[in-house]
């Protein structure tokens, strides 16, 4: 077997051990097989079987299912036969464990399979692939911490092996689908059939993946040569991110830190900068042997990229807490504390490592090295910790809200009940229920219409009505009373917040002597009519896209003389089963002699939401449980009195 840290000629092989093919080809066919089986189980989502029927049990073998044949896979031929049977039963039960706890969480009336939630299978597959690659080095080197050059020609090796064999894998599948289009095409479909039968797809899908791992472990001095040069194509990269980060914190202190907190994603924004810094830097500094050093500017790039990552993380840090003081945790934000936390440890060990020698003697950027070590450490313990009943961050978050609505830091009113509803899983249920046996009233009596909600879109805490600001057309026109009063946000006129944000024309629009009020925004036209003393929306209008120039203002489309109702040349068809109306498609969508941007602003034609179809009644839903959508009818949008369009 190849000696993977000392092989630097490229040219040694792995295929001296005839073993490690058959046992890769062995772990994929298993993986693709229990993959298949537990897909089995879902397969009909009105009848789900075993083990789909137990979601804890289900979500637990997904995710260690998915993820342990990998790390498999990665440690045939470098670990011995037993040390990776040990590794592979530990990493599989603590995948289960994580996947166990994410499910039984979640409450069970709103979720479905895989019972898993993004964060957990993202932070869990990354923990794997931390800890994978701080154990091989140290098993092989027989020490508690290997040397550094053996972590990084491990990681960043098996990094380069997992974006070949993905690649391959879905080469393999492009061209199964070309062949099957070749197929089909002199009226042959075997192949179309074979490729959407599940039980041909995933298992394949798994062994080739696993060929492709031993395809590229084959010549490691291959790999190692593909890794240098995209280290070297990145690193140049450290020169751009580090130009980018240095000009936003010297103008920071020129335009204040307002416009990065209304952004409301500051924290992810701050962090991604300096996660792409963390990353960059690596791929420069690489295993830091002398005999390895990067050019003079990517040194000094370095140095400087070191240094930038403390004040990025601290206004990481401050904007994070400043939402936590106005707001409360969340599971977000604590999934962003925990991130902050480890890029705390980077910031202060990467500018040590910059900053140390103008005061003491020592290689160029050389504390980096234990830096990477502990914090790969400290990010495996924070994941495994996040993601289970240690540091839960829905438990977290619930009892922090709570606690704020019981002393008062935020109103009845205000309180998300519906984060507790939908978004808390069980513990936020069960808080939700504790609420609503509440001695306060109001907070009881909200707490119980949160329970009997059945959308999380259903929240209860109105946005106050606001006052719109509507521009009358032409200049000199007034507008009827009591058209620009307060409306609430489900209102068009609820976006008119500027002067010059709408334009609103008066119009008889259907002959009846008395008129009609379009309201105009960028993107579309509304129609307004009087009903009972108030206006109402009654239908919106869209310049058809065919033929309007592109980013074309609705507002000036209106603000034309000739802007008038044009009659349909065909008139509605009504059927009777089942009773809709369907309108005839529009006449300048069927057109064939394009409008020139002048005649669109001169004559416009517009057409009402509904290019294919369009009901003047309510959707009837079929007797096998269906709407009407499923009958074929194209639908593009809705009249304001809930017909469809």
């Amino acid at each position: 077997m190849t000696d993977p840290f000392h092989d630097q000629t490229g040219r040694a092989s792995l295929d001296g051990a005839r073993g490690l093919a058959v046992a890769r080809i062995g772990i994929g066919l298993a993986q693709g097989l229990l993959l298949y089986s537990l897909y089995r189980s879902i397969a009909t989502h009105d009848a789900l079987t075993w083990p789909a029927t137990n979601p804890p049990l289900f979500a637990a073998l997904v995710l260690a299912c998915a993820f342990t044949p990998i790390m498999l896979l990665a440690g045939v031929g470098r670990l011995s036969v037993k040390g990776l049977a040990l590794w592979g039963v530990v990493a599989a039960a603590v995948l289960a464990l994580l996947g166990w706890h994410d499910a039984a969480q979640q409450a069970s009336d709103h979720f479905r399979p895989p019972y898993l939630r993004f964060p957990v299978v993202a932070f869990s597959a990354a923990a794997l692939f931390i800890a994978h690659h701080l154990i091989v080095p140290a098993v092989t080197s027989r020490q508690w911490i290997a040397d550094f050059d053996d972590y990084f020609d491990t990681a960043w090796k098996a990094g380069v092996q997992l974006v070949l064999s993905l690649g391959f894998t879905g080469a393999f599948w492009l061209l199964l689908f070309l062949g099957a289009a070749l197929f089909r095409i002199i009226g042959l479909s075997f192949l179309s059939d074979l490729i959407g039968e599940e039980w041909f797809a995933i298992p394949v899908t798994c062994l080739v993946f696993a060929v492709a791992v031993q395809l590229t472990d084959v010549r490691s001095g291959l790999i190692r040569g593909v890794r240098t040069v995209a280290l070297m194509l990145l690193s140049w990269l450290l020169l751009v991110i580090t130009v980018l980060v240095a000009g936003f914190l010297i103008a920071l202190p020129f335009t204040g830190l307002d416009g990065l907190w209304k952004t409301g994603s500051a924290t992810a924004l701050v962090l991604s900068a300096a996660a792409a810094l963390i990353i960059l830097i690596n791929t420069a500094y690489q295993d830091g042997r002398e005999d390895n050093l990067p050019p003079v500017v990517l040194r000094v790039a370095v140095r400087v990229a070191a240094v930038l990552l403390t004040p990025l993380i601290l206004i990481a840090v401050w904007g994070l807490s400043l939402r936590i003081g106005q707001h409360g945790l969340t599971p977000d934000r604590i999934i962003a504390a925990a991130c902050a936390l480890v890029g705390l440890v980077y910031a202060a060990g990467y500018g040590w490592a910059a900053l140390s020698p103008f005061w003491k003697t020592t290689a160029w950027m050389k504390p980096l090295e234990r830096t990477n070590v502990a914090a790969a450490v400290l990010t495996v313990g924070v994941i495994l910790a996040l993601f289970s009943p240690l540091l839960d961050p829905a438990r977290l978050s619930v009892g922090d809200q709570v606690a704020r609505l019981k002393r008062g830091a935020v109103s009845a009113a205000d309180f998300d009940y519906s984060f507790l509803r939908w978004n808390a899983g069980r513990t936020g249920q069960r808080a939700l229920a504790s609420l609503a046996r509440s001695r306060d009233a109001d907070i009881a009596a909200r707490a119980k219409r949160a329970q009997a909600s059945t959308s999380r879109y259903d929240d209860e805490r109105a946005t106050p009505p606001s006052h719109p600001r509507i521009t009358a057309w032409p200049k000199g026109a007034v507008l009827p009373e009591g058209f620009d009063a307060p409306v609430s946000s489900g209102d068009p006129r609820f976006a008119c917040s500027g002067t010059e944000d709408c334009v609103a024309v008066m119009r008889d629009m259907n002959g009846d002597g008395r008129d009609e009020i379009l309201l105009a925004t960028r993107f579309q036209i509304t129609l307004f009519a009087a009903e009972a003393g108030s206006w109402k929306p009654q239908a919106d209008y869209r310049a058809d896209a065919c033929v309007s120039p592109r980013g074309a203002d609705h507002r000036e489309f209106l603000k034309s003389p000739d802007v008038a109702p044009v009659p349909s040349p065909w008139p509605d068809l009504k059927l009777a089963q089942p009773p809709r109306t369907a309108r005839p498609a529009s006449i300048a969508r069927r057109s064939s002699r394009p409008l020139t941007p002048d005649s669109v602003l001169r004559n416009p034609i517009f057409t009402p939401f509904g290019l294919g179809c369009a009901r003047s009644e309510p959707i009837p839903s079929n007797e096998d449980g269906r709407s009407g959508d499923d009958l074929g009818c194209v639908s593009h949008g809705q009249d304001r009195s809930g017909r469809r369009r």
